[in-house]
């Protein structure tokens, strides 16, 4: 088997790849992830889930490697990882009421061909109507400033959901695995 190598430092990704019990090692890519000018948000999550992965090919030139990027959207406007207290609260209080749609870009290299295989998955969160308190109380509770749309789904941020629309819950985490299995079956690699 081709060895995996995810494009990543994220520990949330790497907790997911490690459902698929196949071995695989991580390192961080060191790309540029500023969005170009204009550019949509699916295909700046297809980008920088593919250059993440062209990224570590001088390193891996046997392997296959994973990238992957993801942003959440609220309408027209992208919402980022908020890294911080009042920037999260910010987003949670646009999201109250209103539904979220979270983009995973995914890019499968294979470094001995060439191939690289891309797709954008997205899963929409619809987001119960929330008290200024709830809010607090949640961001106090699990910190998620270093998550996409200020929340973990995951953990206590399942709270905050009316509902949910996708075909690939871990997508919604960083990693959509249904896709990836499907990339990697494309690849040859059998999954248990």
């Amino acid at each position: 088997m081709q060895p995996l190598v995810l494009a990543s430092s994220s520990p949330y990704r790497r907790e997911l790849l490690a459902r698929l019990r196949l071995p695989f090692t991580w390192q961080s890519p060191d790309i540029d992830e500023t969005r170009h000018p204009e550019e949509p948000a699916e295909a700046l999550v297809r980008r920088l889930a593919e250059e993440k992965a062209r990224a570590l090919a001088d390193s891996y030139p046997h392997h296959l490697i994973i990238g992957s990027d993801q942003v959440a959207t609220l309408g027209e406007q992208i919402l980022g990882k908020p890294h911080e207290h009042a920037k999260a609260r910010e987003q949670l209080q646009a999201a109250s009421g209103n539904s979220v749609t979270f983009l995973t870009g995914l890019a499968l290299l294979n470094t001995a061909t060439g191939r690289c295989q891309t797709d954008c998955i997205p899963f929409t969160v619809h987001f119960r109507p929330l008290k200024p308190a709830s809010i607090e109380r949640y961001l106090e509770a699990e910190r998620p400033y270093d998550c996409a749309g200020s929340f973990k789904s995951e953990g206590l941020g399942i709270s905050l959901f009316r509902a949910t629309d996708g075909v690939d819950a871990t997508s919604l985490i960083g990693l959509p695995l249904i896709r990836l299995i499907d990339m990697l079956l494309a690849e040859s690699i059998e999954i248990p």
